[in-house]
């Protein structure tokens, strides 16, 4: 007979509850995104999902600059307030107020510049109408990010997890609409329709969560609240904002560097539609797992380190590493022997199991990098992310300028997987030596 007063006590975990509520809506929104993938991929075409994966490097910048750090800094101050008997919400308004307002300033300067981002930066002007279709978004992520981070900080993942599945399921069915209506109509279906699915996705999301979250007056001023938001959140934007802009660049240069290696500029766009739309999704599959935990190791390391709990701080690192390394060899040994059929059967294109296959390595270290990094947020070291993530986007830059030229799309994938196994290694060494492992 189990124990009932264990499963009990597991049962009452935040951690493990807000793990397992994550990860079953972050599964079902996997799968669901999974046959959407297929049906862009039959729909658009692959050069139509490359040119609508030009535009995300553009729309993850502007979501890095105005709300992923402050969406971390909010969740991190609602858990300390919270365990000190304060006014949890005064920081999910810090949040709101800084996030929004930097998301307004976004959004104009996204709309406005769009055909020179499309035509200067992206070298592909088919972008420009897809960035002023996404640039209208980025308010609509920055609240839906705030209030996240708020139930997130609270270890509460109810709100987030069905937030999340509402988004996906609403950006499906619009985009379903949308073809169907183009389809009766005659209409050519393009990229457009996809990023309108993202739009009404973030629509969806976000009344959601102004709906059901409480907003209460609070006692404390807003001010110092507003200046502790501020000051936490800026080396984690400029660590995104950096990342997002070597990543941004990353993404630019892969089909202008396939270019000098000798393909046409549709190839290009294909090969960088196949590896970003249809290869890098089925890889990034398993994490969510890894990034439920990931979410809410960042409150409990923080509570942990502010009641000066080394022990549950070591326990905690050493399980996440044996636990990522089990999940990813696990999914290194399945895509490995499934690549062939995805690609065929699912992706009716043999070219994307091939690089399932080449990229199936990264899943340990991959896993490993995001947990560990969640980890070093929550201890308070976003400096060291920074340089980690800097480094590993830095070698891969360098390989795609250098050696894709001269040996193709092959040698940018091995650099993901050297990128990977630095940064994981590395995080491993900084928690070695300043002793939390």
């Amino acid at each position: 007979m189990p124990n009932l007063s264990n499963l009990k006590k597991y049962a009452s975990h935040p951690v493990l509850l807000g793990t397992a509520l994550l990860t079953a809506t972050g599964l079902a929104s996997r799968i669901i995104g999974f046959f959407y993938r297929i049906f862009l991929s039959h729909t658009i075409g692959a050069q139509g999902v490359g040119i609508y994966q030009l535009i995300f490097p553009v729309f993850a910048l502007g979501i890095a600059f105005c709300g992923a750090g402050i969406q971390t800094a909010v969740s991190k101050y609602t858990a300390e307030a919270a365990g000190a008997g304060r006014c949890p919400q005064i920081y999910l308004y810090a949040g709101l107020l800084l996030s929004v307002s930097l998301s307004i300033f976004c959004t104009i300067l996204i709309y406005t510049g769009s055909n020179q981002i499309a035509d200067i930066v992206l070298d592909e002007p088919r972008c420009a109408s897809l960035l002023r279709i996404i640039a209208l978004s980025l308010p609509l992520a920055a609240i839906h990010s705030c209030i996240n981070g708020y139930y997130y900080g609270l270890q509460k993942t109810f709100v987030p997890s069905v937030s999340q599945l509402l988004e996906q399921i609403c950006r499906v069915l619009c985009v379903y609409l949308i073809y169907r209506i183009c389809e009766n109509q005659g209409r050519t279906v393009t990229a457009a329709m996809a990023v309108w699915g993202m739009v009404f996705g973030e629509l969806a999301g976000a009344l959601f969560s102004l709906t059901v979250v409480r907003f209460i007056k609070c006692k404390e001023r807003l001010s110092p609240c507003l200046h502790q938001i501020f000051r936490f959140s800026v080396p984690l934007t400029t660590n995104r904002v950096l990342i997002n802009l070597i990543n941004s660049a990353e993404a630019i240069l892969i089909p202008i560097r396939l270019k000098a290696f000798g393909y046409s500029n549709e190839d290009a766009l294909s090969i960088f539609g196949i590896l970003t739309g249809m290869a890098m999704p089925m890889i990034l599959f398993p994490s969510v797992l890894t990034n439920s935990v990931s979410v809410m190791l960042l409150p409990s390391i923080s509570q942990a380190k502010a009641q000066k709990n080394q022990t549950l701080i070591h326990r905690t690192i050493r399980r996440t590493i044996e636990s990522c390394l089990v999940l990813g060899f696990a999914s290194t040994l399945f895509f490995l022997l499934t690549s062939s059929l995805i690609g065929q059967y699912l992706f009716a294109n043999t070219l994307a199991g091939v690089y399932v296959r080449t990229l199936s390595f990264i899943c340990p270290f991959m896993f490993l990098s995001a947990t560990l990094s969640s980890i070093l947020h929550g201890l308070g070291h976003p400096s060291i992310t920074l340089i980690l993530n800097l480094s590993s986007c830095l070698l891969r830059i360098a390989v795609i300028w250098i050696f894709v030229p001269a040996y193709g799309i092959r040698a940018y994938l091995y650099s993901m997987l050297a990128s990977q196994i630095l940064s994981a290694f590395c995080a491993i060494f900084v928690l070695n030596r300043s002793k939390e492992l």
